[in-house]
This record gives structure tokens, sequence and C-alpha cells, in this order.
């Protein structure tokens, strides 16, 4: 018996998915829509917020701010909450409505900047807000997802490590990429214990973080207007770029033939694996993992919306003929 759902974090479940096109591999998904507030996010804001306390770099007077598309701002409005910090969160207009609502209702503050950056999306704005306010408040901690050792640290001692003893080998490992913290710590754990094994990034088009021109991007989780100054750390062998159109349609794939009710990071990466074994061969048939980052409930007014995603359609065909 568990005193509070928050201390439910991780053991996740590990599908085996049966798809007859894809027969030639073991195909399996590490489902973290089931951590407690829905997302990979609760095992990094569970951690980092646990360290910090355990070091007295923050104390219950401390008031914690973090940039977020939503996942961890979700998380950490809850664990601050439980713990009885203050915490401030600063989005932007690609947040889902249902992520907004669970936020303001748990966080102190919400910032929602309006204003886009120079690539078109949101996150530098974000960060230059969190800034000025770090110039402004005292005993203040910017949690920085996407510079944070303890972000990566997370991933190594938890999602890395279930996922190397649930798995008896690992051929190749695919995950999206957004703040860096999640790809560079599972991967240090996977590369330690299989040392064969090819980890994948996925990226959105319109990300700059492997090279890509950017433009504007309408779906959250995946991607970002800068480079992680974490991702350097991360040892990945490839990167397959999908578009928002793609990862629509592999969200509802998903939900039509796997019952998986997921989000739009968790389709990019499983539109990135049909892209990788369309036509390839293997020898024998390898073991690959795909990382599910969140559920599809906090995306029913977007990607599972058909008028959104007949607009966001059209966005990505004119783009793309542009």
């Amino acid at each position: 018996m568990y005193q509070s759902i928050l201390e439910k974090v991780g053991n996740t479940p590990l599908i085996h998915m049966q798809e007859e096109e894809l027969s030639h591999v073991n195909l399996y998904a590490k489902m973290e829509g089931f951590n407690p507030t829905g997302s990979v996010k609760d095992r990094s804001a569970a951690y980092i917020l646990e360290e910090l306390l355990r070091s007295g770099r923050i104390n219950r007077d401390t008031v914690i701010i973090e940039s977020s598309s939503g996942n961890f701002g979700v998380a950490l409005s809850s664990y601050c909450k439980s713990y009885g910090l203050r915490f401030w969160c600063v989005v932007d207009p690609n947040i889902t409505p249902e992520n907004e609502m669970i936020i303001r209702e748990l966080s102190e503050n919400l910032i929602k900047v309006t204003e886009p950056d120079h690539s078109g999306g949101y996150l530098l704005s974000r960060i230059a807000t969190v800034q000025q306010v770090l110039q402004t408040m005292p005993n203040c901690y910017w949690i920085n997802q996407y510079a944070n050792p303890l972000n990566a640290e997370a991933y190594y001692h938890s999602l890395g490590r279930e996922i190397c003893d649930e798995v008896e080998s690992v051929d190749y490992l695919f995950m999206g990429v957004s703040s860096g913290g999640t790809i560079t710590g599972t991967s240090l754990m996977v590369k330690e214990r299989f040392p064969e094994a090819r980890v994948v990034a996925v990226d959105m088009c319109g990300s700059v973080i492997f090279g890509g021109a950017p433009r504007k991007r309408y779906i959250p989780g995946i991607g970002s207007s800068m480079v992680p100054g974490i991702l350097q750390y991360a040892r990945y062998d490839d990167v397959i770029l999908v578009d928002e159109k793609e990862t629509i349609e592999h969200c509802h794939r998903l939900l039509g033939r796997h019952y998986m009710y997921v989000g739009g990071s968790s389709g990019s990466v499983y539109a990135a694996v049909r892209k990788f074994i369309a036509g390839r061969r293997f020898e024998g048939k390898p073991n690959i993992v795909m990382v599910f980052p969140d559920r599809g409930e906090r995306y029913a007014s977007t990607i599972y919306n058909p008028d959104w995603c007949a607009m966001i359609q059209d966005q990505v065909h004119a783009l793309n003929i542009g």
C-alpha cells in the first residue's frame, strides 16, 4: 500500500508489440504514461527535488522555477506541492489546455509567454523569462532540465536500468529528444550494459537540436529551439526526423491497432521506427525498444481532435512545399 500516488514512480509496463509487417523484429514499448502524473518526467521531477533537498541546495522557502512545454511542469507542480515547495512554471501557447489546467491548479504561479523566439518556437522566450525572475526573486532555484546533470542521473538510475533489466539484450533503442536529459541518462546506462546497442535519437522537423533549419512547430514535448547542453553527454548513433503529419498519423495508428492512447512524442518515435525498419534486412531478429513518454488524454484537444489535425496537416503541407 502507498501513502500517495506520487510514491509509485517507475516500474512502468514494457509491452511486446505484435505487428505483422514488423514480424522480423521484436518490438517493445516502454509505457511511461503509467507514471503517477502521466509521463516519463515523474522520474526526473521526483529524483531532482529529493536530491536538492537532501543536499541542502534548496529549502522549504525556496521558490522553484522551470520552463516547460507541459509534462515536466505537471510533474514538478505535483512533487513540489507534495514537498510543500513553491513552484513557478513558465509555459507557452503550445501547451495543451489539459496540462495548463493541472499546472495552474497545483503551482503557485503560471507565466505564459506569448512572443515567439527567432526560430518560431517559444523555448528561448521562456528561458529569458526564467532569467528575469531569477534576477528579481531571492532564494529562487531554476531546475534547468536542459543542463542540470541531475536530470540525466534520474534516467540513468531508473529508466535506463529498468530497460536493461527487462530486455535480454537491447539491439536498438529509439527515444525522442527535447530537453535532452532522458536520452542522455538512458543511453549511458544502455551502452554500459549493452555496448553494441544502437541508440536512435528522434527529432521533429523544425527543431534545431541536430542542425535542422528552424520552423514553427505545434506539438509539444519533442524538438527544441536550441541544442540542450546536457545532450553533449548522450551516446546516440543515429538521428531520424519526423514531421507533425507523421506524428499524428502514427498516434492514431497506435490507438487503432494497439489500443495505446499516447502523446505526440510517442507517435513520433513509432513513426521513426517504422521508417528505420522499412526495407531493411537484419541478421537474426533484433530487439528494438521504444520509449513512449506519455499518454494521450492531455492531447484530446489537439492530436485527437480532427479539426486541429486538419489545420496542422495543412500547415505542414504548406511548409513542405514552400
